[in-house]
């Protein structure tokens, strides 16, 4: 393998490695997890709202900083060792979220740490992109990389629910008791997603950290310097930003658009769980059918940003998770669409399982177009700086989605209710990428 493609391999792994966060942690087994600890779908919800909405706005402050200081420092490698660690200690602590003798907060404050170590960690591996290929060629490596994290997250799945995730019988999907002697009376086989987590990261980012070079950035100054310089042209980077038409009307769709689409993924299990009284397995099942979606759309994604651009993939991603949403809202155990079902049909359940297909196809092309998109809206001297402000985008309103599904659920006590806010969210990105120029706002010049 040549030392080209083995950079572009290395990076891959990152999404590999990082992935089972967003699909054991955030979605698919922990979220579902934390109802059945709570006992009520409406109570869980809220919590969950308000726990990750905390942890994005954490992120939202500090991320443009870090992309700053990196870009004038170099070493984007120490970064990633440093929120790699946060990652690993994170995840590893949900496995103390013990039935009758946990303390949620200290279970949400690990959670959240666990997240703020991707995040980051994310920002600075996404800011090495553009050194990987050509531009043209930026939109296929991109959509490789995410299709290659979805299959990650669904091997990971996949292991989770045959060999550990324990369902109402005490045994996995496969008929077994969760392996290795865990008790699945205290929720060991659930519990032990934590720490399969973090093990996973630690082994899968191996590759990562032994292919990846990262180019020598001269004139490089240290850490310290770096952090007294950045912040006040951070500051000015800010204040110049509105000018900046395309930069700024791109980030401000992405916003909007990214926001409702992690609420999606941070209430798609919750959601299931609370409404249709799926048990852990049953969410397991159906994020393994999005994981499948989602890689391989990511990967057809990747194509057709290459060929036509990233714009156009956005936009008709965009439309489509609008309508999901809207579809989402009328699915119950007692309605599908308006039309009463009898309470053991499987329609309601069917319905939602061709709802998570299209959410994870659409998402996983709408995430790769997205930070190809950012590259072409770049300043190359500053790209760790601009996937600082594309973090500070996703984050900046990442609180609004939970917290306004939090809010909406506690005021209506109604979990379908409570998902309305990702439809407005998805629109008002819809109506902002009207003004983002294709190449950028230096290229179109």
């Amino acid at each position: 393998m040549t030392t080209a493609k083995k950079r572009i391999w290395g990076w891959y792994f990152f999404d590999w490695a990082s992935q089972p966060y967003n699909t054991l942690l955030i979605t698919f087994i922990f979220a579902p997890y934390i109802k059945d600890l709570l006992g009520d779908g409406s109570r869980a919800q809220a919590v969950w709202g308000y726990g990750v909405g905390a942890a994005g706005l954490v992120i939202a402050l500090c991320a443009p900083l870090l992309g700053a200081i990196a870009d004038k420092a170099g070493g984007r490698m120490r970064f990633i060792w440093l929120f790699s660690v946060l990652y690993i200690a994170g995840s590893y602590g949900l496995w103390y979220a013990a039935p009758g003798d946990f303390n949620l907060t200290l279970i949400m404050l690990s959670f959240a740490i666990g997240m703020i170590g991707m995040e980051f960690a994310t920002i600075f591996t996404n800011a090495m992109l553009p050194d990987l290929g050509d531009e043209q060629d930026l939109g296929k490596i991109s959509g490789s990389g995410w299709a290659f994290g979805y299959l990650g997250g669904m091997v990971s799945l996949i292991l989770m629910l045959t060999l550990l995730a324990e369902g109402a019988t005490g045994k996995t999907l496969i008929g077994i008791a969760p392996i290795f002697g865990l008790d699945a009376e205290a929720r060991e086989g659930t519990r032990s997603v934590g720490p399969l987590t973090a093990i996973w990261y630690f082994v899968f980012m191996i590759p990562f950290f032994l292919w990846v070079r990262e180019p020598r950035k001269p004139g490089a100054m240290s850490t310290m310097a770096a952090a007294r310089a950045s912040w006040p042209e951070l500051r000015q980077t800010l204040r110049e930003l509105p000018r900046e038409n395309s930069l700024f009307a791109y980030l401000m769709s992405s916003m909007f658009y990214r926001d409702a689409l992690n609420g999606m993924y941070i209430f798609g299990g919750i959601y299931a769980a609370g409404v249709l009284e799926w048990q852990v397995i049953d969410v397991g099942i159906f994020g393994i059918l999005a994981t499948i979606t989602g890689a391989i759309f990511a990967w057809l994604g990747g194509k057709a940003d290459s060929r036509f651009g990233p714009k156009p993939v956005i936009a008709v991603n965009v439309v489509i998770l609008t309508l999901v949403a809207i579809a989402v809202v009328y699915i119950s155990r007692s309605s599908v669409f308006g039309v009463p079902v009898a309470p053991d049909s499987r329609l309601p359940d069917l319905a939602f399982y061709v709802c998570g297909g299209l959410i994870g196809a659409a998402g996983g092309a709408l995430q790769s177009a997205s930070r190809t998109m950012m590259v072409r809206q770049s300043d190359p001297e500053r790209i760790t700086q601009s996937f600082g402000l594309y973090a500070l985008a996703g984050k900046a309103t990442s609180f609004i989605a939970p917290l306004s599904i939090g809010i909406v659920t506690d005021i209506t006590g109604s979990q379908q209710a409570g998902i309305t806010p990702l439809i407005v969210l998805f629109l008002i990105g819809l109506i902002l990428l009207f003004w983002v120029k294709p190449t950028g706002e230096r290229r179109a010049a």
